[in-house]
């Protein structure tokens, strides 16, 4: 039973190897990528920065680039998670790769777990560097901030986020020319509606609609009164409940559901490596 188990989990690390060779392989993109992150997310501090000189108002500039900064690490972190696992099949089609590991004796759940350990490892690393680099510049005080409780909520967000990102990544599976593009379309859609880098109410009332369904709105909301007001647990249960939820629908009907679609793909002819 244990050694079964042990040879389980063995597959699945197998996908997380692979995936980080993969980020070897292409180091030097992954160098510009990160670079490109960086300087986007101090321009748009820089611009907190100077609002005071931009605008000849009294701002509380600490307040409003600790905001951002939030916004900046966590769709970071958030927008890698759900690319990668979104960008699953994208991947083994760009590398040539799809037939042999759709048609590999490995549970798809083993293989979307392997991926997804790899997405929050990497993710990780990269919004760390991201946060530290922009906090090392502004010399921003966190000393009051609930550390352990953005924790929490980023850790229970990114199991619903990547339920999401299961469902999203059935699109290129079935969508052999459109599928990425059109994960992309979804990708830019969050950014927009969940809050990011401004409060949701500040939205036309059809956007605002939108924003209670992405996970990614709740990761944030809570992540901020954690870290901007040191809110508890207790302030924190509405928004950790939702992201629960949220986690535990998302994610097996994903699997669920990228499973039924691998099946018609195979039958349709559709796992070849282009459109």
């Amino acid at each position: 039973m244990i050694a079964a188990v042990a040879r389980e989990l063995n597959a699945g690390y197998a996908f997380v190897e692979r995936n980080w060779n993969l980020v070897r392989r292409y180091a030097a993109w992954e160098v510009v990528w990160l670079v490109y992150s960086l300087a986007n997310g101090l321009t748009i501090l820089f611009i907190a920065a100077a609002t005071e000189r931009i605008t000849g108002q009294r701002v509380d500039t600490d307040y409003l680039v600790l905001y951002l900064l939030i916004g900046t690490t966590m769709w970071s972190y958030l927008s890698a998670v759900f690319d990668i696992m979104a960008e699953t099949i994208a991947w083994e089609r760009w590398e040539g790769t799809i037939e042999y590991t759709l048609m590999a004796p490995v549970h798809r759940s083993l293989h979307l777990l392997g991926t997804c350990a790899f997405g929050i490892s990497y993710a990780l690393l990269r919004a760390g560097i991201i946060f530290a680099a922009v906090v090392l510049t502004f010399g921003i005080d966190i000393s009051r901030a609930n550390l352990a409780g953005a924790a929490l909520a980023v850790a229970v967000g990114s199991v619903s986020v990547v339920g999401l990102a299961v469902f999203v990544g059935i699109l290129p599976l079935l969508y052999t020319e459109r599928g990425t593009q059109m994960t992309l379309v979804i990708h830019s859609a969050l950014l927009l509606v969940s809050g990011v880098y401004y409060p949701v109410d500040v939205l036309p009332g059809w956007l605002q609609f939108a924003s209670p369904f992405s996970p990614i709105t709740y990761v944030l909301r809570a992540v901020r009164s954690a870290t901007l007001e040191g809110a508890g647990p207790s302030a924190l249960l509405g928004d950790l409940g939702i992201l629960a939820l949220m986690g535990l629908v998302l994610v097996p009907c994903g699997v669920l559901a990228f499973g039924v679609a691998e099946r018609y793909a195979k039958r349709a002819g559709r796992l070849k490596r282009s459109g």
